[in-house]
Order: structure tokens, then C-alpha cells, then sequence
């Protein structure tokens, strides 16, 4: 079995995921190819930029059946960002290049990609709090200290929004609450950017390996 894979859409900054994941000794690989995603123990789905180009991408990689299969399998899965996203049925992010509205996503989590509210200054940068809605293995010692939530660094114009509840795992407030974390099983997603994020995004991601240790044993 492939160890952690960390998937190569062509929009995300790998080397950065790819440094931080080796810091906490993840001992990821960075992959675009279906057979190794497929047979990976764990993975990582990070990404940037316009949700409509990078869907498209996926589906000209053939990557959309590999990281379905792995989902359904109940690998341990972290999405990132744009990479979180994509995990959503559809986006009202469009794309200039492609002409595409309400691009479709992966629809591994019902609900939708929604823009920020008229009025809030967007992209939403920078330093932000992050709530977790209960406690979890993957926020683990990242409210110590901290009123409730831990600092994680942001970049988006974009946020989710889950049909069902159930799947929040965090809220940060930007003129209102709006999802910053999910979990549906041993699928995970986080708006923010772990490898940006200093010692509590380390964290976040070494208790991401903690889990996939807990599925090996």
C-alpha cells in the first residue's frame, strides 16, 4: 500500500503541504496517478484558485473515480482549501476561462460553495479563529489556551455550506459564522491552510496523522 499521497490537481502550492507534512512525519509522496491514489493509505487534497478550472482539471487527470474509491473506502482524507471545496456538489465560483457556472464538484459532501455576502471585503486573508463544534481527534490540543478555538491562516473568496449540519466540524466568524471545518466519516476538510498556519496548523496535521495510525491498527 502507498503511504500518504498528496495529490497533485496542478492548483495548489505542493511544496509547502508537502514541507509541513514532512515536519510531523507524514512521509507523504506527491502523486497524480489514479493507480497510486488508489491504493494510498491516507490523503491530502489540497488546492487554489478558481473551483470551475480546477474540477476540470481533475476530470482531464481521470482522478474523479481514484479519489471517489478512496472516500468511499473511508480512508482517512484531508481536504485543503480549494481542495475542501471541491468535495461539494457545486460551486457558484465561475470560471472566465472556461465559461462554466455552478461548476459541479466531487458531491462526496451534499451542499454548496457560496460567495462571501455582499459588502464583507473579499478574499477573506489572514489570521482567523476557528471554533471546533465539538470535540475531535483532528482538533486535539488546539484549544488549549485559546477561548475555545485555535489561530489558523485563510485566503478565500468562497465558503461552504453542508446540507446537513452534521457534517460541521468548525465555524469562524467573518461578519458571520460560516464553515471552516468538515467531517463526513474518516473524510475531513478545512478552509484554511494548515501548512501556513505555524504551530497550531503543524498540530492540526499531526493529529491528521494520528488518525490514519489509528485506522492501521
Amino acid at each position: 500500500m502507498a503511504p500518504l499521497v498528496i495529490i497533485d490537481s496542478e492548483c495548489a502550492n505542493l511544496s509547502s503541504i508537502y514541507k509541513a507534512a514532512r515536519y510531523v512525519k507524514l512521509e507523504p509522496v506527491i502523486s497524480d496517478d489514479p493507480k497510486t491514489i488508489s491504493s494510498a493509505r491516507a490523503l491530502i487534497f489540497p488546492g487554489v484558485g478558481s473551483f470551475a478550472h480546477a474540477a476540470s482539471l481533475i476530470r482531464r487527470k481521470k482522478l474523479t473515480e481514484s479519489l471517489l474509491e478512496a472516500i468511499g473506502r473511508g480512508k482517512p482524507f484531508l481536504g485543503i482549501c480549494l481542495g475542501m471545496q471541491l468535495l461539494f456538489s457545486r460551486s457558484e465560483e465561475s470560471s472566465s476561462s472556461s465559461g462554466v457556472e455552478n461548476a459541479e464538484g466531487l458531491k462526496a459532501i451534499p451542499g454548496d460553495v457560496k460567495k462571501f455576502p455582499d459588502g464583507l471585503p473579499v478574499p477573506h486573508v489572514g489570521w482567523n479563529k476557528v471554533e471546533p463544534a465539538y470535540e475531535h481527534p483532528l482538533f486535539k490540543g488546539l484549544d488549549k489556551n485559546t477561548n475555545g478555538g485555535a489561530y489558523f491562516y485563510f485566503t478565500h473568496s468562497y465558503y461552504v455550506q453542508p446540507q446537513n449540519s452534521a457534517y460541521i466540524l468548525g465555524h469562524t466568524e467573518y461578519g458571520f459564522p460560516f464553515t471552516s471545518a468538515v467531517k463526513k466519516g474518516n473524510l475531513f476538510g478545512v478552509q484554511f491552510h494548515p501548512e501556513k498556519s505555524g504551530p497550531a496548523g503543524l498540530r492540526l496535521l499531526s493529529n491528521f496523522g494520528k488518525i490514519i495510525a489509528d485506522e492501521e491498527d
